[in-house]
Formats: structure tokens, sequence, C-alpha cells
């Protein structure tokens, strides 16, 4: 790195860093930090374990968050070091590059940390992909983003857990349920609802010729027991079925399979992945008191929407396009975000677009 372009690039970094303490101030992290630090130190604290284990979450996401900028400015002092150093010595310049490159990378995930301010966003994501038009495609294209969010939950070191599955008639998936389980899985992916559209030469066209085909994606914070959702016996509806699809041992031995219907909604979810009907019945309630609360969520949302002047995107509306005929470009049309690395993109790489859809929600 040639001295004069790190000058500029500290120059950038300073006002970068500068922005994101300004946040970590106005949200009061150290002041937050040390209060919960005290409430620890109560000698009733550890009564109520379920209070204790959320102010302990808390804390050490805070704590988090104030580490990454301390790392942030301890890299940054290194580059100002080595800035000084190569007036005498411009071989130090050599180190620039990798301090650099870990500036960016920490500071990007540090600032997705930060516009994650909801309360539900640290919550698990519980997934629905369902195949649209597109016949043969579409249950291809379906197991395709399947695949996707399976490969990006390991990528982070998120636990992943089928709920409902539902094969294709030759191929792919006409259905799929999971959860994504770990700190703020929820955040991360809720930008990922709506209708993501596939344009590629078909493998199952004999004419090998371009096609076009959809599928939709929801997502939902699987509400723990802060959250108090209430459903009546007289609201659903349960089914028990024979389990099918993929599973291990218990799996399509049975009529273990639970189907719940909300009657005032229409929403209906399914569980046949855990060993026992009773297991399936307490996963599907749980699902069911997601999709309630994230619907409840939109409601909100649009209302802002209202009271702004905003256009909000709402589920169903084309989200992003994943072209890979006659050119490869997969394009958030919320966004503008695009890239044309699409191999990278099904094999989980949606940084790029979980961070684009945060700053532009922390703008709305």
């Amino acid at each position: 790195m040639e001295r004069s372009i790190l000058k500029l690039t500290l120059e950038s970094f300073d006002e970068e860093l500068s922005s994101l303490e300004d946040i970590i101030k106005s949200n009061k992290v150290e002041e937050k930090i040390k209060d919960l630090n005290n409430a620890t130190l109560d000698a009733s604290f550890w009564q109520d374990q379920k209070k204790a284990k959320t102010v302990i979450d808390e804390k050490n996401d805070l704590t988090d968050k104030l580490d990454s900028l301390n790392e942030l400015k301890r890299n940054l002092e290194t580059l100002k070091l080595i800035y000084e150093m190569s007036i005498e010595d411009e071989d130090s310049l050599v180190e620039a590059d990798e301090i650099v490159n870990k500036f960016n990378s920490e500071f990007d995930i540090l600032e997705d940390k930060l516009l994650l301010g909801k309360s539900e966003d640290k919550l698990n994501a519980i997934m629905e992909i369902h195949s649209g038009a597109g016949g043969t495609e579409s249950l291809d294209w379906c197991q395709m983003l399947f695949r996707m969010y399976q490969m990006y939950a390991q990528k982070h070191g998120f636990a992943f857990h089928i709920l409902d599955y539902q094969d294709g008639d030759v191929v792919g998936i006409k259905s799929v349920s999971f959860s994504i389980e770990g700190r703020y899985a929820y955040g991360y992916l809720k930008g990922e609802s709506g209708v993501h559209r596939l344009v590629r030469l078909s493998p199952f066209d004999s004419d090998h010729a371009r096609h076009t085909t959809f599928a939709s994606v929801s997502v939902a914070p699987e509400v723990d027991d802060d959250i108090d959702i209430v459903i009546n016996d007289s609201d659903i509806r349960i089914d028990i079925f024979h389990s099918s699809g993929a599973g291990g041992q218990g799996v399509n031995t049975t009529d273990s399979a639970v189907r719940i219907t909300h009657i005032p909604t229409k929403i209906v979810v399914c569980c046949q992945n855990e060993r026992s009907q009773i297991q399936n019945k307490e996963m599907a309630l749980k699902v069911l008191k997601s999709r309630l609360y994230s619907l409840e969520l939109e409601k909100r949302r649009e209302e802002e929407a209202k009271l702004s002047n905003k256009m909000d995107i709402s589920f169903g509306s084309q989200i992003r396009s994943y072209v890979f005929h006659p050119y490869t470009l997969v394009k958030d049309h919320r966004t503008g975000y695009e890239t044309s690395q699409g191999d990278k993109v099904m094999d989980g790489d949606l940084d790029g677009f979980i961070s684009a859809y945060l700053k532009m929600r922390s703008k709305e």
C-alpha cells in the first residue's frame, strides 16, 4: 500500500469510527453495562433464573459491542503508527494491507450489530420456503434456496433444524419450514421475506430453454417466554396425519405429524420431524405463535409506514432476482445491492444483501 493511499484510508476510518462511537454513546452502552453489572450483585439476583439469564445475555451482548469498538480503535492506532514509521521506513507499509482488511471486516460486523436494535432481532428465526409458479423448475428452485440458507447458517455458526419437509413430485421441494437458531438470527434474516425470482437455462427442459420461476420465503422470530401470545383453543383446528418426507428415525412410521390451522387468520403450520406427536404439536404451536407475532410486527410496520408516508415492503413482493443466463447477477430490488458472484450467494454468502437491507431500514 502506498503512503498517500494509507493517509486517505486513515481519514476515512476516522470518520467511520466516529459514527460508530456516536451510536454507542447515543445508546448509552457503557451506562447500561454498569447498571446490568450492578444488578448481578444483588443478593436475590439468581433466585429468578430466567430473569438472570436475560440480564447476563444483554450484558454480554453490550460488552461484545463495546469490545469490538475498542478493537477497531486499536487497529486504527496501529495503522497511524505504521503511517508515521513509513516516513523513514517504507517497508513498514507491507503490514498495512492486512490491518486495513481486518478493520473493514470488523467494522462491517459491528455496524450490522448496532443496526439490530429491535427487541425481536435477537431471537431465533423460523423460516418457510414455498415453491411458486414454474412446475418442476420451481420445486428445484425451492430446494436451491433451502440449501442456500443451510449454508448461511453453517457459515455463521447457527444451529439448523428442519420442522416440516414436503418433497416435490419428481425433484426438489414443494415446501419446507425450518429454524435457524443463534443470537440475532432473526435480525439478520428478517429481510429475506418475500418472493425470490430465478432466471436460468433449465436443466429439465430438453430444449435447454431459458426459464423464469419463483419461490416465496417467509421469516418469523421464534417467540420466547418473554413474549405473550395467547391462542384460544376455539381458534385452532388440529389434524394428525402420517409423516412423510425427509426425517430421521421415528419419522414415516406413525401418525405423528401435526397440522394446526389458525381459523381467524387462516395460517396453517405443520411439523413432522420430531419423534412423537406430542413433540410435533408443541413445535407446531411454537411456530404458530411465531407466525402470529410476525403478523403483528408487520401490522405495526405498515402503520409506521402510513404515518411517515413511506411505502413498506410487504410479503409477496419480488425482493430479489437471481439471474444465471445470459449473464450472472444477483440483485436486491429494494436496496439496489447486487453481485456477479452468483455461486457464492447460492453457497450462503448473503452478508452483503443483509447489511444493505439493515442500512436501508435504519434510514426509514
